[in-house]
């Protein structure tokens, strides 16, 4: 056992190397965490920051790769998730693990029950899941199933089931991805409170300004290897040196100059109306007026809950809700949009946000995947074409630089950021006119979104009208032409981009009424 007074590492991973077939996916990693800090690992997608992370969990058990884990100065050996959360170790993937039919206290305490004679005592459950999602901020009737909460409330859930535990060291795989502002500031000044009460926190983050916000020190992996750790003082980060070092080319500027040439109006919502599907009398979008022209980039803002998401998938289909009323007009001719298919006819492609469920079948391959959405495409005599399928998702794999080694890999094995890339591909093979990208670069490294925001104004250059939904308010200043703002299911604002700035967007997007 080593002498914990004199090493101060809470977790030292050593020449930690992780193969899988044809690909080396870590290769003679090392990381040491200090006691009591919050350490952030950067590097781009597919560098294999998350696998790192699967083998300290025991994701991969001992045996399945080369190296070694010391954790509270002890040499671990994890074969499984439940060996490394007994030892303190608590990991939040970027995915989320919810069951969506059980409720938020279910879930929580699920393979943790609290038992009274021999039977769960639900009231003391419920009483501690009430204490703990307080702890994240999140005011929520613990009976609420997790299928009716967003994104971002899940994963707070997510934060809560791990404090509900004996943690000594929290990993955070991309925590603020799915969250607002308001949200990701709160769930920021929780890792600090938990820093102050000595839990260690490792936080995986392509968000810069957060790694500035609360990181003692921070490690950067690219290609599967370790190329630079250092500690973060008074809270300054040298961004362009991190960028650097994780991409290994410097980015001058996040979003690329674009010069937009708009023409005319080809895709308008007039005062559309949908009930919430669960939620009786409750509408999610009221009232809703919007128009997109060809070449234009239109962004909306909007608080996690607003309606943003709500908005666009009801249009693409009528996907969620209960359509009340309101109209769809595409260059000029109203349409009816009651089907996916229907949408998808009409020249209608949405990105969703949450790509996991609502955005790809985990069990296809790259290939298939790509051309799911447009199957005619590929058709030779009335059969699918492997030579076409190839020839497809081929061109999509090298133009949006999907890191596999080949188009027959499965997509649950990528990362988050390569599987975002693959949707994207998807939709774009279906050739649209009017592309909806809801959350687009959620979870994508710095260098990606760099290559997708090119990908949206080489769209917009093609003529396409899109709507690009994001919780990132510098994303949409960076990027749209005109910005919406929702608030409450309602439209409450439109600004040029030219004279929008956060405070101004934030302003729109916490009242009632349009200003």
């Amino acid at each position: 056992m080593v002498d914990m007074e004199k090493n101060p590492f809470i977790l030292q991973m050593k020449g930690i190397t992780k193969q899988f077939p044809g690909v080396k996916a870590l290769d003679n990693v090392t990381l040491e965490v200090r006691r009591g800090t919050i350490h952030a690992i950067c590097g781009e997608n597919g560098a294999g920051k998350s696998t790192l992370m699967k083998v300290l969990s025991g994701v991969y058990p001992h045996g399945t790769y080369d190296g070694q884990i010391f954790f509270m100065g002890n040499e671990m050996k994890f074969k499984n998730i439940k060996e490394s959360e007994n030892a303190g170790i608590a990991i939040i993937h970027q995915e989320l693990t919810m069951i969506p039919e059980l409720s938020v206290t279910e879930n929580i305490f699920m393979g943790n029950e609290i038992l009274n004679r021999g039977l769960i005592d639900w009231d003391t459950e419920r009483q501690r899941t009430n204490e703990i999602l307080l702890r994240v901020g999140l005011s929520i009737d613990p009976d609420t199933l997790i299928k009716h909460m967003g994104v971002g409330q899940q994963q707070l859930v997510e934060i809560a089931k791990a404090l509900s535990k004996n943690v000594k060291l929290l990993i955070l795989d991309e925590p603020t991805s799915a969250l607002n502002e308001s949200d990701s500031a709160n769930l920021l000044a929780l890792m600090k409170e938990l820093r102050s009460n000595d839990i260690t926190c490792i936080m995986i983050s392509h968000k810069l300004n957060e790694i500035a916000e609360v990181s003692d020190s921070v490690t950067v992996i690219r290609d599967g290897q370790t190329v630079d750790s250092y500690d973060i003082e008074d809270g300054y980060v040298d961004e362009n040196k991190i960028i650097r070092s994780m991409v290994g080319r410097s980015i001058e500027n996040r979003y690329p100059e674009h010069e937009s040439h708009p023409g005319e109006v080809i895709f308008e919502v007039s005062d559309w109306n949908i009930e919430d599907p669960e939620i009786e009398g409750k509408m999610v979008c009221k009232n809703s007026s919007f128009n997109v022209r060809a070449g234009e980039i239109v962004g909306f803002a909007g608080l996690m809950g607003a309606g943003r998401t709500e908005l666009m998938r009801s249009i693409f289909g009528r996907n969620y809700g209960i359509y009340r009323s309101g109209t769809i007009k595409i260059r000029g001719r109203e349409v009816t949009l009651t089907s996916v298919e229907s949408a998808i006819k009409n020249g209608i492609a949405y990105v969703p946000e949450d790509r996991k469920n609502l955005g790809l079948n985990l069990l296809d391959s790259i290939s298939k995947t790509i051309v799911s959405a447009n199957l005619e495409a590929i058709l030779s005599k009335g059969l699918i074409s492997p030579d076409k399928e190839k020839a497809a998702s081929e061109e999509y794999r090298k133009s949006l630089r999907i890191k596999a080694t080949n188009i027959d890999v499965g997509v649950s094995t990528l990362s988050g950021g390569n599987q975002q890339k693959v949707v994207l591909s998807k939709w774009m093979f279906t050739e649209p006119d009017i592309l909806i990208l809801d959350e687009p670069t959620r979870g994508i490294d710095v260098g990606a979104k760099y290559e997708i925001y090119k990908l949206i104004h080489e769209l917009a250059d093609q003529g396409k009208a899109v709507v690009l939904v994001s919780s990132e308010l510098p994303e949409l200043l960076g990027m749209a032409d005109r910005i919406y703002t929702i608030f409450e299911g309602t439209i409450t604002g439109e600004l040029q981009r030219g004279e929008a700035d956060q405070e101004s967007l934030m302003k729109k997007m916490t009242i009632t009424s349009i200003a």
